[in-house]
Formats: C-alpha cells, sequence, structure tokens
C-alpha cells in the first residue's frame, strides 16, 4: 500500500512549534481529556470545569437540549455553550463539535437532504459529489458545527448488511473517487498555512477498514479475508481519501480475522499512520473501544495503544477518563503515546481555525435548506434513478394523463429519507420536518397538474375516476445499522402492496413501481406484475427530482432521462451474496436506449419462513414465523379490516387470561442499550377496570393508565422503552416471549402491528406489573 502525502496538513515548523509549547504546558488530566468525546445527551458544559473533555457529538437520537428538532439557531447556541465552556476549561482549548451529517446536514429539520449513498453511486459522477459535500459542510457550519463523520468509504460485499446504503458502490475505484470528491468538497482543498474557512468542515473517513467485508452481512462483525482482498477491495478509499486532506479517520466497530479494529495495532498505527501517511487522527465509534479484548466502554488502555487518538465514550465519558488517568500514571499507556494523539488532534483543530486570537468563526443560519442546496438535491435525486424495466414505454408519464399515485411510500417522508434523518433510524420523519422538501407523490402531482394531466395522490390506491396509468412508490421501511440487517434479500411487502398492484392490474391499469430501498431486493413477482420498475433508493427530500425523470412535459418530454445505473448487482433471487445477478452492475435503461425485460425468476430459492427477525413480532395482525401467536382459554381472537383487508386481530377476554407471542430465544440487550421501544400498534375496543400488564420475558408492565388516556375506539400507538422491561426483571439477553398482554374479563383490543423500534423518543415507564 502506497505511502500517502496529506495536501495541506499542518506538520509546518510554525504549527507544531505551537503544539510542542501547549504540550508543555498541559497537565496529564487536561491532555487525557482532549482523547475523549462525550455526546450532549450526557455532558453538560458545566461538566468541562471538571472533565476537560476535547471534543463533544451529537449522536443520532441526540438533540440541543433534549429536542431532537431544535432549531438551526438552538443547535449554534448548545455549540456556543460547549465552546464557552472550553475555553474557560483547563488549558482553554476550544472542543470540536461532531455530527453524523451522513446525507445532508440529517439530524436538522429544514436541512437539504441528499441521497443516501448508494443513491449517490448509481449517479457515477463525483464532480457532483463534491458540489454534495460543499453544500452540506455550508450547512453544518451554518450551525456553528466544524465536524461531520462522513463520508463512509464502506464496499459493501453482502447486502444483508443494515449499513449498505452507506457505501456508494462495489467498485473500489469509484469509492476512492467519491471519497476524494465527497473530502474536497467537505472540507474545501486544503492549503499549507491557511486553516479551513467557515463554509467548511472536518471530514471523517471511515469506518476503517472492511466493514462492508464483514462475515454474512452482520453489522459490527468480522471480516474473515486475506490482507490482499482486504487491500484491494476494502482500502482504496482510504488513500484516495487522506491525499484530499481528510483530517480524521473513524476505526469500525467492526472485526480483521478476528481482531478488533479499535485494538488493531497493525492497521490503526502501522498502515494507516505510517504507510499511508496519515496526519491527522483516529476517532473511534460508539463506545467501540470497550469491545477490545479485555477493555469495558471504562477501561480499554489497549486501544489507545493501538492507535486510537479519540475514545467516542458517549455516555462512559467520565469512568474512561478517570481510568485511563491512572493507567497512564501507572505506566500502562506510555506518555509518548498521549503526546502524539493530543498533537495529532491538536493539528486539526489549528487547521480548523479553532485555535488562536482569531478563530474562525462558523454560523450562518440562512444556509440551511437555501435554494441552491435544493437544487443540487434535486438533480442528485433524478441522476440517481434507476430504471430496470420500462415494457411498452408506459414512461415518462404522458401530457394530460390520468394518473393514480398511490402505495405507502407515495406520500412518505420517512421511507424516502430512509435512516439518520431527523433521529437514528428515521422512522418517525415527516413532511412537516422539512417543508422545503417535497414526498415523491406530491412532486408527481404538481409536474402532471403542470403538463396538463389529472393526478390523485391516494396511498391506499382508491379513486372513483380510473387512471389510465397507477404508479405505486414503496419499499423498505427506515432503519439504520443493525436494525437493517436481514436474513436474506428478499423483499417483504408489509402494507399490502402486491395486493394493490394485483388490484390494478385486473383492472386494466398499467403499474409503474418507484421502488425505495436501501439495497437492491428480490422483488421478482413485483417486477413481473409491473409494466415499469424504478430503483428509486432512498432519495431524500427532494422528491420532485423523481417527476423531473418520470413526468414529460407539455412538449412531450421530460425535463431528464433517466442517467443513473446500478452501483451493485441485482438478486435473481434472495441468496446473498449475489454470484448471479438478475441484473448487473452498471445496468440502467434509457429513454433513448429502450429494450423490453421478459418474465424473471419468482422462486426466491430461499426458505423465507427460516428468516427470523429480532424486532418484529406480530404484523398485520399475523405472528411472522418463527414468532407464533398463543391463547388461553379466556381470550378468543378473529381477523378484523383495520386499515386494510383483514389487517388486524381483534381479541377479546371472556375472563381474566392472557396471549403470547413465542418463539426462539433473542438477544434485546442492544437494542436496550440503544435506547429501543416497543411499539404497539392497536385499538382499545373495550377497557375495563383493573390492571393490563404488557410483559416482554419476565418483566411485566402495567399499562392501564396509559390506555385510558388513548382515544377509545380509534387506532393508536403505546411505547414503552426496552429498558421499562429490563428494570422490571427482564433477562433481555435471552428472551423467548418477547410480547405477553395479560387483562381481566371485558377488555377487547385490535392489535395490528407489535414489535421494537428505535424512535428517539423520551418516554417514561409505566408501574411495575
Amino acid at each position: 500500500m502506497a505511502r500517502c502525502a496529506q495536501p495541506g496538513s499542518d506538520h509546518r515548523p510554525a504549527t507544531e512549534a505551537r503544539i510542542t509549547a501547549l504540550l508543555k504546558r498541559m497537565t496529564l488530566a487536561q491532555k487525557i481529556g482532549q482523547m475523549i468525546q462525550g455526546d450532549i445527551s450526557s455532558v453538560t458544559p458545566a461538566d468541562l470545569q471538571r472533565y476537560p473533555l476535547g471534543s463533544i457529538l451529537a449522536g443520532g437520537n441526540s438533540g440541543p437540549y433534549g429536542n431532537e428538532r431544535a432549531s438551526g439557531a438552538e443547535w449554534a447556541r448548545l455549540v456556543g455553550e460547549y465552546r464557552a465552556a472550553s475555553a474557560k476549561a483547563g488549558a482553554g482549548i476550544p472542543i470540536l463539535f461532531g455530527v453524523d451529517a451522513v446525507h445532508g446536514h440529517s439530524n436538522l429539520p429544514g436541512a437539504t437532504i441528499f441521497p443516501h449513498n448508494i443513491g449517490l453511486g448509481a449517479m457515477h459522477d463525483p464532480a457532483l459529489v463534491q458540489r454534495i459535500g460543499a453544500a452540506t459542510a455550508d450547512e453544518i457550519a451554518a450551525t456553528g458545527i466544524e465536524w461531520t463523520f462522513a463520508p463512509t468509504l464502506a464496499v459493501p460485499q453482502d447486502l444483508r448488511w443494515g449499513r449498505s446504503y452507506e457505501g456508494y458502490a462495489a467498485d473500489p475505484a469509484l469509492v476512492a473517487a467519491y471519497g476524494r470528491a465527497m473530502v474536497t468538497g467537505l472540507q474545501g482543498p486544503l492549503r499549507a498555512g491557511r486553516p479551513v474557512d467557515s463554509t467548511h468542515v472536518a471530514a471523517t473517513a471511515k469506518h476503517y477498514l472492511a466493514d462492508g467485508g464483514t462475515f454474512e452481512g452482520k453489522d459490527q462483525g468480522d471480516a474473515r479475508i486475506g490482507e490482499a482482498e482486504l487491500v484491494a477491495r476494502h482500502a482504496q478509499g482510504y488513500p484516495a481519501a487522506i491525499d484530499a486532506g481528510a483530517l480524521t479517520v473513524m476505526a469500525s466497530f467492526s472485526s480483521w480475522n478476528g481482531v478488533k479494529n479499535h485494538g488493531n495495532r497493525s492497521l490503526l498505527t502501522d498502515v494507516l499512520k505510517g504507510r499511508m501517511g496519515f496526519g491527522g487522527f483516529v476517532v473511534g465509534d460508539w463506545n467501540g473501544h470497550g469491545q477490545v479484548e479485555g477493555c469495558t466502554v471504562t477501561s480499554c488502555a489497549a486501544s489507545f495503544n493501538a492507535g486510537l487518538d479519540m475514545a467516542m465514550a458517549p455516555d462512559s465519558w467520565k469512568g474512561l477518563f478517570d481510568t485511563t488517568l491512572a493507567q497512564v500514571q501507572q505506566g500502562a499507556i506510555p506518555m509518548a503515546r498521549i503526546d502524539d494523539a493530543v498533537r495529532r488532534i491538536l493539528r486539526v483543530k489549528f487547521k480548523l481555525g479553532l485555535m488562536g486570537a482569531a478563530p474562525v468563526l462558523r454560523g450562518a443560519p440562512d444556509q440551511l435548506g437555501a435554494p441552491a442546496h435544493l437544487a443540487v438535491a434535486r438533480e442528485a435525486v433524478a441522476k440517481s434513478l434507476v430504471l430496470l424495466k420500462n415494457n411498452g414505454g408506459l414512461l415518462p408519464l404522458k401530457p394530460g394523463a390520468k394518473v393514480l399515485v398511490a402505495g405507502p411510500g407515495a406520500d412518505s417522508m420517512a421511507m424516502q429519507a430512509g435512516g439518520w434523518t431527523i433521529t437514528w433510524q428515521g422512522t418517525d420523519t415527516a413532511a412537516a420536518d422539512f417543508p422545503r422538501g417535497e414526498t415523491i407523490g406530491r412532486g408527481l402531482v404538481d409536474a402532471l397538474a403542470k403538463a396538463g394531466g389529472k393526478a390523485t395522490l391516494s396511498p391506499d390506491g382508491q379513486f372513483t375516476d380510473k387512471p389510465d396509468v397507477a404508479v405505486v412508490v414503496y419499499g423498505e421501511a427506515p432503519y439504520a445499522e443493525f436494525q437493517g440487517d436481514v436474513a436474506n434479500l428478499a423483499f417483504r411487502p408489509r402494507h399490502g402492496e402486491d395486493a394493490l398492484i394485483a388490484r390494478l392490474k385486473a383492472q386494466g391499469i398499467p403499474v409503474v413501481s418507484v421502488f425505495l430501498s436501501g439495497r437492491p431486493l428480490f422483488a421478482g413477482p413485483l417486477l413481473n406484475a409491473s409494466d415499469a420498475f424504478v430503483a428509486a433508493w432512498l432519495p431524500g427530500t427532494q422528491g420532485a427530482g423523481v417527476a423531473d425523470v418520470l413526468v414529460a412535459g407539455a412538449n412531450g418530454k421530460p425535463a431528464r432521462d433517466f442517467a443513473g445505473t446500478l452501483p451493485f448487482p441485482w438478486p435473481a433471487d434472495a441468496r446473498s451474496p449475489v454470484t448471479a445477478p438478475l441484473f448487473p452492475a452498471g445496468y440502467g435503461l434509457t429513454y433513448a436506449h429502450a429494450q423490453s425485460v421478459g418474465p424473471v425468476n419468482e422462486d426466491p430459492r430461499v426458505d423465507l419462513s427460516a428468516a427470523a427477525s429480532d424486532n418484529l413480532w406480530f404484523n398485520r395482525g399475523v405472528a411472522p414465523s418463527p414468532w407464533h401467536l398463543g391463547l388461553d382459554n379466556a381470550v378468543t381472537a378473529r381477523s378484523v379490516d383495520l386499515a386494510a383487508q383483514e389487517d388486524a386481530r381483534q381479541f377479546t377476554w371472556a375472563a381474566p387470561g392472557a396471549l403470547a407471542i413465542d418463539g426462539p430465544p433473542v438477544d434485546l440487550t442492544r437494542q436496550a442499550d440503544e435506547g429501543f421501544e416497543v411499539r404497539l400498534d392497536w385499538r382499545i375496543d373495550a377497557l375495563p377496570a383493573g390492571p393490563i400488564k404488557v410483559s416482554v420475558g419476565t418483566g411485566s408492565l402495567d399499562v392501564a393508565s396509559l390506555l385510558r388516556l388513548a382515544p377509545q375506539g380509534a387506532v393508536t400507538q403505546t411505547r414503552i422503552p426496552l429498558r421499562c422491561f429490563a428494570d422490571a426483571g427482564a433477562n433481555l439477553k435471552e428472551v423467548g416471549t418477547p410480547l405477553r398482554i395479560t387483562a381481566p374479563q371485558g377488555f377487547v383490543v385490535t392489535l395490528s402491528n407489535a414489535r421494537v423500534e428505535a424512535t428517539g423518543s423520551v418516554v417514561p415507564c409505566p408501574p411495575k406489573g
């Protein structure tokens, strides 16, 4: 692996001399503080007087002052409070503030949200990626923040991995080109002796190394590969990013042949800092140091000795600070390693213009959702679309056509934006969060009206005037990280979209499928049922970009032709990795080069019933395999229509009794640690006096008081943090009965869905049952 130069990095004698002088003045405690990063949910500005931390982050579910929908001004105020506190603490060194702005400034309502990386990979356009990076940096800096944890340089090999959409492509060369472009866009071209300006921010090349190559696509898993494959396939993005001046690199949770990357000295020190010549600092991932052998989240000399410069210790910072201080004093971590880590961190702070008498000031709130940025996002959406099928030339939609726009994704900002949007998992993102955005359905309706047509937006597919064509928008529900890990690549309709398409076809209505997903998925039956099929990935907030390609104007031509091609092969069945694709990487039709697609395979070639989901226990009135529903003699059940045909089951208690969902024991400790909640979508039809107990495993809680506040006879949602069940005695490491509902005679409830998911909300625990 060739040694890289790092253009513009401040290894200049004058800067290094200033750092040396600072190091001589700093106490050991001040140095240790620089090496630890805490999250805003657990660190206050006042804490910095006792614990002079070098960095603060806002994690995926953390918002200013506990508000995930805080304004840009509130973000800037919060950052300023930490900055001011750090300037008064210890050696007076300002904090670095980091955020997961992974597809735009995505924690912030009103920001410009771009397509997720897999969509950008479909564009094959490094110049546009650089413009996206610059626009993103402008909006991050607008809130006073100077560091983003992006870009991801993973090269996903097994698309069962829940972070596949964070990878640009299967082609290492494209990943390298994009890494260079995104770093340049975020940071601007670095120049020796000049700080990064007020409209740019520090980039993070992540996750080092081979997080996209883990066995069976397991999140935080093990890359069981040789060094040649490690270098040729997974490492190519890092020299390119370093050449572009990447100021930070993030270590991966994952392992290489059984050795955790957070503790791999060969990779962190010998290769990254030595052979690649990386002069910035290495930051850890969320408590990732605690996974190194012999470590805990509050004690890990091995990770620092391996070359980690800054530990991301969101909620463990206090214990890690105290322990690391003692370990240095005891000689477990050499002082030279501490000084090297702190020098690297200070070097980046100098480069960002945080140090000195005239620091670079960031903060221009008018740049959030700026029209120029929105235009870049809309262009990216259009260029990311991949046309897989267009039989009969159904697309573009003709001027004057009557069009039904339907499907669960037609008017869902959450589905089109995906994870890492407002909250970590992105499940509760709403159109109201992005007033300058537009859902795909509304973008289509507007464009069709301008072309002289008539469009009806009806997610459930109902209509009174028979349309000439239907556009059905559907796909995956939002997810991030391990929540998105799947057992195979089969798309499973959960909202009756397959039945909707079949009903439309039976009425003689041609169907265009717009498929929203974070990865290519086996959807053979839906491909065959559709006259046209568009892979739209996770396009973000500018849904009008879809209409720019799908809708012809009054002149009979769309604003843009299809330009995207597949960044990963499209599977012919549900097996993974994909070895014999239906469509290879690089495939994509255009209007200019049309061709008909014949029938495709509809056999998933895997046992779909064997695909266990730890998080989905009851779906549309059915317990999906391997879960099964059990009722005692006191409880009866019948299928009912709640929002669609037989999409729920009504349970009636003729006497005190219980229903239970049972299955193979699953470990829910990680979900509890990440703040996941049990979510019940149900309608309370009759509520007798007495306790109504909901149990997960052996932990039981009384939800009667919650249900008495809920509207009777109307669909409602009940959320209970998983930690509440642990506090009530549940052993979440081995849960065989993830849901039990115990009630007295007279309780009647209609249950549609039961699952555990991350929402980012703060919900109190009900009383123990």
